[in-house]
């Protein structure tokens, strides 16, 4: 199968997919599959426009224009994309409200950043009001609710957002969150009213006359006097210090502790939800890196294929007319990779290659015989490569042998000694690999030989230094002598 073919197949899967997830409002999928099927084809303007209206449903409408904008360039007539961006500009106003809603959101998290959870939260509740389908804007009130312990109001924006997008990790993250708070926090202790006859006071009632008289009932203890007043205010400071010392200041201490370590645990979760954060991004780059490579890998092997096969049929056509000259044919034919191309690629291209190959090769290698006697290396080799790239073993190998030969004669012994070395692996019993090993050992022999010469020169130079000490020192005997015979004259004289 061709891979342009299979790259079509590919993008309608990924499109498919994306439209069964968004028929049941799996709208993060859905952008994931969808995404993935324009990756594979990006002109598929099914996928693109589909992208677009789940976009638009998660309250992401600039991003939504965007893909349509996109799709209506790959498609500018019969385009569905037309329908969509005249539905959201035919409503005044419409468009300005969105932008409204995006900066009161940007707004929001700045506010958010700085300590500012009352002033975020108005300005979400703004932002929701002017775009109720913005799931981002849901998603952070419901964060701030839970930062502010408002666990009712969280709830209801996240079942809206639930509602929104039913996949969303973000929104399921939090809601998990919000039932791990209910489960860990303690029952509340329920308001116990007290009985009506408990606050009754006792009173007394009785009649004078037409006039009902109510009032308190006497005490069953009589006033006690000052010095048993003073004492019951002295024990009553006592208890209330003892009190404050035993239950009110060890409450207090635990207080400032629980509140201390409610703090840490909440720039803990924070650290760790953002350390969270950052590697799924991570993740997703490389993921998305990965995948592009591999797409414009593709890419560019369907768009080599592509050019292969216009190739073959454009000269298979005019030779077929006999209107383009065989040279013409031949460069074109060149340029193909027979690879790339499938069943009928290659017998179309075989048809054209086995009539025009041999009738280049051969005049080719005439030509190139003729340069190489003028000296002519350079027209030569340009010759021969092409004879070698129709038929590497052209001749037995002798258009090989030539082309080696004239890259010596160029002076460039290295491409020189590669033509030869395969000459001599590939067409061994071959006239031209006996060649082609003479020559090798030929260049090994010089080698040692140029090796051997350095050699005897620094043995040479050796020798030489070494007879030089040796006539210093018979001079330096001689004087010695010299000297000697002129001590003894002196003394016969004397």
């Amino acid at each position: 199968m061709e891979y342009t073919t299979k790259l079509m197949y590919q993008s309608n899967y990924w499109y498919n997919d994306g439209l069964k997830k968004a028929n049941i409002r799996d709208m993060s999928g859905a952008v994931t599959s969808l995404r993935r099927s324009l990756q594979y084809n990006r002109g598929n303007v099914a996928a693109r426009n589909l992208l677009g209206l789940v976009y638009y449903g998660r309250g992401d409408v600039i991003e939504a224009l965007v893909e349509w904008i996109l799709s209506k360039n790959f498609q500018a007539e019969d385009n569905i994309a037309d329908y969509y961006i005249g539905k959201i500009q035919e409503v005044p106003g419409e468009l300005e409200s969105i932008n409204q809603a995006v900066r009161l959101f940007n707004q929001s998290i700045e506010l958010a950043g700085q300590n500012g959870e009352d002033l975020a939260i108005i300005q979400l509740k703004k932002a929701i009001a002017v775009h109720p389908s913005y799931v981002k804007a849901h998603q952070l009130l419901a964060l701030l609710y839970i930062q502010t312990e408002q666990f009712s109001a969280a709830r209801k924006e996240l079942r809206t957002a639930h509602k929104l997008d039913t996949t969303d990790e973000i929104t399921l993250r939090y809601m998990h969150e919000i039932t791990q708070i209910r489960k860990s926090r303690p029952a509340r202790a329920r308001d116990r009213g007290k009985g009506d006859g408990e606050n009754k006071e006792q009173t007394v009632t009785y009649n004078i006359g037409n006039e009902t008289i109510i009032q308190p009932a006497s005490s069953v203890f009589k006033e006690n006097s000052g010095l048993h007043t003073f004492l019951n205010i002295a024990v009553g400071v006592l208890v209330g210090a003892a009190v404050m010392w035993f239950l009110i200041m060890p409450a207090v201490s635990v207080g400032r502790q629980r509140k201390l370590n409610e703090r840490v645990v909440s720039f803990s979760d924070k650290i760790a939800t953002q350390e969270a954060q950052i590697s799924a991004l991570k993740t997703e780059l490389e993921e998305y890196r990965v995948n592009s490579e591999e797409s414009e890998d593709l890419k560019a092997q369907s768009a080599s294929t592509q050019e292969s096969y216009e190739i073959v049929l454009d000269v298979a056509k005019h030779f077929a007319a006999e209107d383009m000259s065989d040279k013409e044919m031949m460069e074109q034919m060149l340029k193909v990779s027979r690879a790339s191309l499938g069943k009928a690629g290659k017998s179309r291209y075989d048809e054209v290659a086995d009539d025009l190959f041999p009738r280049m090769c051969e005049k080719l290698y005439g030509t190139a015989g003729e340069e190489f006697e003028a000296g002519d290396y350079d027209g030569a080799i340009s010759s021969l490569e092409k004879v070698v790239k129709m038929d590497e073993g052209y001749k037995d190998g002798k258009a090989l042998l030539m082309l080696a030969q004239s890259f010596e004669k160029k002076g460039e012994q290295d491409k020189a000694n590669i033509r030869y070395q395969k000459l001599v692996e590939k067409y061994k019993g071959k006239e031209a690999a006996g060649t082609a090993k003479k020559a090798l050992d030929s260049q090994n022999e010089k080698g040692q030989k140029k090796t051997k010469d350095n050699q005897d020169g620094q043995d040479s130079q050796d020798t030489e230094s070494s007879g030089q000490d040796d006539q210093d020192t018979e001079s330096g005997g001689q004087d010695d002598q010299d000297t000697e015979s002129t001590q003894d004259d002196s003394e016969e004289s004397e």
